[in-house]
């Protein structure tokens, strides 16, 4: 990507000229900007500060979380990993088939990006959109729970209430964030900042599923919201 500058002009008099004597000095901030600072002549009063960023977003944030996933590292997990060997019902992967499919094929990196693909049931993208939607969800629903006095079903369902607006929109943006790095070729696995790994999501997000459902299945048999049943 090419180098992105941008240019800030703060003006305290209406003059304008006397900037060919003008005399620039160049400063550093921080590894990634450089700051350069063009003083007018005094009796313009007008500073011109221009910052050239050396490198973009894109490129800094790829830098520090981006992990490169290759078709021969695929081809080994394949290999050596035995969940890879067979389904947890028993399955062997076989290729071209409906389920499971070997990690070779799946894989967004390798394998089908087509829609139908990548929203199968081994696909990439419904474990991901579901495990995202549920942690979110599980968290909203307390925290509505606690400010509102009303259950998960009741803040969607109520006349009058958000909480279906709501729902609907947040479902639709996340699974648009979560499928477009799919469809460029990209896993969760791809990515890896610190704690925040796949792996740690694949996990959080199983969990938030059955919470939530738990959540919903306990105030259905109970008639109350969970909130006021710890009460």
């Amino acid at each position: 990507m090419p180098a992105i500058m941008s240019a800030m002009q703060v003006s305290s008099a209406a003059a304008i000229g006397g900037w060919n004597s003008a005399s620039p000095s160049t400063r550093s901030v921080g590894t990634s900007t450089r700051v350069t600072i063009i003083k007018a002549p005094a009796s313009t009063r007008r500073s011109l500060i221009r910052i050239e960023a050396k490198e973009g977003m894109q490129e800094a944030v790829d830098r520090n979380t981006k992990v490169e996933i290759s078709r021969d590292d695929i081809l080994r997990n394949q290999e050596e990993n035995q969940s890879e060997k067979q389904s947890v019902f028993g399955s062997v992967p076989s290729s071209g088939g409906f389920y499971p499919r070997p990690e070779i094929e799946r894989r967004p990196e390798t394998g089908d990006r087509s829609l139908g693909s990548i929203f199968a049931f081994d696909g990439a993208a419904p474990e991901t959109i579901n495990g995202r939607m549920a942690m979110i969800g599980f968290v909203w629903a307390l925290l509505a729970e606690k400010a509102t006095g009303l259950g998960v079903l009741q803040q969607v369902m109520n006349p009058g209430a958000a909480g279906l607006v709501n729902f609907v929109s947040v479902v639709q943006i996340f699974t648009f964030a979560s499928i477009v790095p799919i469809l460029k070729g990209e896993s969760t696995d791809a990515r890896r900042w610190g704690p925040f790994r796949a792996l740690a999501e694949r996990w959080n997000g199983r969990l938030a599923m059955i919470g939530f459902a738990a959540l919903i299945i306990d105030e259905a048999m109970r008639g109350i919201p969970f909130i006021s049943a710890l009460h």
